[in-house]
């Protein structure tokens, strides 16, 4: 298998395992049971991964985690706007 599509492959279902999340966030309007703190760690890491790959010049790893970064970006808003009132 080409190795830029395994990192394609991988970049995807990584990128994709806090959309179910996010889904259920947003139809529930309720995100108090979220680590906001979780969220900072994982969107930083993301970035620097984002900086990486930019680095390496590697459009797999830019592209699924930028995703990411956009993705766990909303899922913070989310637990800013729909959390602990």
């Amino acid at each position: 298998m080409d190795e830029n599509i395994l990192g394609i492959i991988a970049g995807i279902l990584t990128s994709v395992a806090m959309l179910p999340q996010l889904i259920k966030v947003v139809k529930e309007k309720n995100a108090e049971d979220l680590s906001w703190v979780m969220l900072i760690v994982l969107i930083s890491g993301l970035s620097l991964w984002v900086w990486y790959g930019f680095l390496k010049d590697e459009l797999p790893i830019i592209l699924s985690n930028s995703f990411a970064v956009i993705l766990n970006i909303t899922l913070l808003s989310c637990c800013l706007m729909f959390g602990k009132k």
